[in-house]
């Protein structure tokens, strides 16, 4: 996946919105055909995607209108329908109709230091590199001059950040019995509206609670203040939300299934996904990443088995390219210097070769 970083000293969305589409008009086009055709893939039809795309917009624009301003600045600066974008934006709601589930996605593990001092973080963003062979580091300012940094893909709101009140932000997928077809708020607009507006772990619930899903998704928080670091994973789904606390050693470690007993009750997650066997390993090596720099975070999130940790993803090449999963990045939160860690590729290889800061 190549990244590329955009500035934007705009704060008005619609023209952050054209000033993405035409700087990057070629990837934003690019990436929604890509995904246009695996949904298509997928089983979903054209028709529902365009009406799951319609819906999400509409509940989008109806709960925080200017990121529905930024979509479409996007799509009128890079020359193609306004659908098309918001159905990237609402991939996550698309996939929310699919047949099957998928059985990939991410690893995060975050550290609140009881005794005090800066939170420590890691994450692994698991996707098809079939549709993601662009991503987008995205800087920006709001209209009230708060300034947010952001990993994600073009034509979506949000996955990783940080913003400058130090808050940052971590994102998995979930999957509940209660998803459904319908088009709500998109969850990587919730998580961008996070990062754009609250400072609290207790902000971040209010603003997730507010939002109308029709998918599920956990945004796992860390924020930063007088010394004093908190986080919590905050699990949604169209049947309500819940707030995981990090345990008594201060670690609160999210992978792709609901840790809330209520909301465990409905999760509709794969064997396939590994995901309990994932959270058992970050779990297992957390002792060990605690006090370390990116670098050597990452490293011990692979424990001592380098490459083929089962946090590391590898993509089959055997498979279909729907079918193949592999980790694309590696990002830690960096809340004190206001920064995004990143490098990608996987663990073991952001331990070989260092993290870049945005």
């Amino acid at each position: 996946m190549k990244l590329h970083i955009l500035r934007s000293t705009s704060t008005d969305p619609h023209d952050r919105g054209r000033e993405i589409g035409t700087r990057h008009a070629d990837q934003v086009r690019d990436v929604s055909a890509r995904y246009l055709a695996h949904f298509k893939i997928l089983g979903v039809l054209e028709t529902t995607v365009r009406d799951i795309a319609a819906h999400s917009h509409e509940a989008l624009r109806a709960w925080y209108p200017g990121l529905a301003e930024e979509s479409d600045g996007i799509a009128e600066a890079s020359g193609i329908e306004p659908w098309q974008v918001a159905a990237v934006g609402a991939r996550t709601e698309v996939l929310a109709a699919a047949p099957a589930p998928g059985k990939g996605e991410c690893t995060t593990a975050v550290y609140a230091p009881p005794a005090g001092g800066p939170p420590e973080t890691i994450q692994t963003w698991d996707w098809h590199d079939s549709l993601t062979p662009d991503g987008l580091l995205l800087s920006l300012v709001t209209g009230t001059r708060r300034r947010v940094k952001l990993f994600t893909e073009f034509g979506t709101a949000a996955k990783i950040g940080v913003n400058d009140a130090g808050l940052g932000l971590h994102f998995n997928i979930l999957r509940h019995r209660s998803d459904r077809a319908t088009g709500g708020v998109p969850v990587h607009a919730v998580a961008r509206r996070v990062l754009e507006e609250a400072t609290t772990v207790a902000e971040a619930r209010d603003i997730i609670a507010s939002a109308k899903v029709s998918a599920s998704t956990v945004l796992t928080v860390a924020t930063y203040r007088d010394g004093r670091a908190a986080a919590a994973s905050i699990e949604m789904s169209p049947s309500g939300f819940a707030v995981v606390r990090p345990d008594t050693d201060g670690w609160v470690v999210h992978t792709n299934h609901f840790l809330d007993a209520g909301l465990a009750d409905g999760d509709a997650g794969t064997p396939e996904t590994a995901s309990v066997e994932r959270y058992e390993h970050a779990r297992a090596v957390r002792g060990g990443m605690t006090g370390r720099s990116a670098p050597e975070r990452a490293a011990a999130f692979c424990g001592g088995d380098g490459a083929a940790a089962v946090v590391c993803v590898h993509a089959d090449a055997s498979q279909p390219g729907h079918e193949q999963w592999g980790t694309l990045l590696t990002a830690s939160l960096d809340l004190p210097g206001f920064a995004l860690e990143y490098r990608a590729g996987n663990p073991d290889t952001a331990a070989r070769e260092g993290l870049d800061q945005f």
